[in-house]
């Protein structure tokens, strides 16, 4: 085993793995995150814990993760390549793993313009840093575990062991250009993939048989991810406004139908809407599931942390594998 973490164990078993999403708070009070894991715990195999979604200024995602740690709930410590140079990352990932994270998931991050939004100000005038992208990081972080040795050459006396994850967005144009971006994150070395949400399930499977055609499957455990709806708005802005997002007309016209069926009544809408988003996830999730290739899914119920008992139970994931350290 490479880290030993609980998600790395239920994937080594065959059984199909699943991760959720946890947004710690734009608050020193860690309250949020104790309420959320709690809801969490023993309904998946790992949470990802966000490093400043959309580029918003919130708890740490190493303090987050520690915080779930301690409720029961193994975390996915999440790390951007828009907010810290290779000193920072490595001081970082050394730090977390003597906390006794397990789990990191390499990503580029939000652009900052993005964190002026609603009634955000953000900081669209922060500067990032990309001193190293996803693959080069995903490669530091494999070479610190496998070799002891940091980006720079120098020795460690104690090497972190992470189960090292990257993102994957198989529906982004071009789209021929996906499964070589997946190729070069799995060259680095990254053991498992959480892809952006999936909607267009026969593109999905279009895109994975290219990598099972270039052996991929084999070589990294692929997790599709699922965002749950909760009205037609969301899955039309998801639809014309999310890179790489895809959404079949009949989705968001069932998820219209729902809404109209309460008439003027807004609380019975968002009641049908969210009830039919529930359903809408639970048949994405067989879908995935049942693609050759597919070992697990990735469950994002954003700030909707609620619904995922109810979800993994109706997709027949229900109760998670006990698996025990070796």
């Amino acid at each position: 085993m490479k880290s030993g973490s609980n998600l790395e164990r239920v994937i080594l078993s065959g059984q199909p793995a699943v991760t959720a999403e946890l947004g710690p708070p734009m608050s020193a009070d860690p309250h949020e995150v104790i309420k959320k894991a709690n809801i969490l715990k023993g309904y998946c195999d790992a949470a990802n814990i966000t490093d400043c979604q959309t580029a918003v200024v919130r708890i740490s995602s190493i303090a987050a993760a520690v915080i779930a740690f301690q409720q029961g709930l193994e975390p996915v410590m999440q790390m951007t390549c828009r907010d810290r140079n290779r000193i920072a990352m490595q001081a970082d990932l050394l730090g977390a793993a003597a906390l006794g994270l397990r789990n990191c998931l390499c990503i580029a991050g939000d652009h900052q313009k993005f964190s002026a939004a609603g009634r955000l100000k953000g900081h669209p005038g922060a500067k990032n840093v990309y001193d190293v992208d996803t693959c080069q990081l995903v490669g530091i972080l494999k070479k610190m575990r496998d070799e002891g040795k940091q980006e720079g050459g120098d020795p460690l006396e104690v090497a972190p062991k992470f189960f090292i994850g990257a993102s994957w967005t198989p529906m982004a144009d071009p789209i021929d250009f996906r499964p070589i971006n997946l190729m070069k994150k799995v060259n680095a070395g990254a053991d498992f993939i959480q892809t952006q949400g999936i909607y267009d399930i026969a593109g999905f499977r279009s895109q994975m048989e290219t990598i099972r055609n270039m052996g991929l499957h084999e070589r990294t455990a692929i997790l599709g991810g699922i965002i749950v709806p909760k009205s037609a708005m969301m899955l039309k802005y998801m639809d014309s406004s999310v890179a790489g997002v895809s959404v079949p007309k009949p989705l968001i016209e069932r998820m219209t139908k729902a809404k109209d069926a309460a008439g003027d009544d807004k609380k019975k809408a968002k009641e049908l809407q969210e009830a039919e988003g529930i359903k809408i996830a639970v048949e994405l999730i067989q879908q995935v599931l049942e693609t050759p290739g597919v070992r697990g899914v990735h469950i994002q119920a954003i700030e909707w942390e609620s619904a995922m008992p109810g979800i993994v139970k109706a997709a027949g994931l229900y109760p998670r594998p006990n698996i025990p350290e070796a």
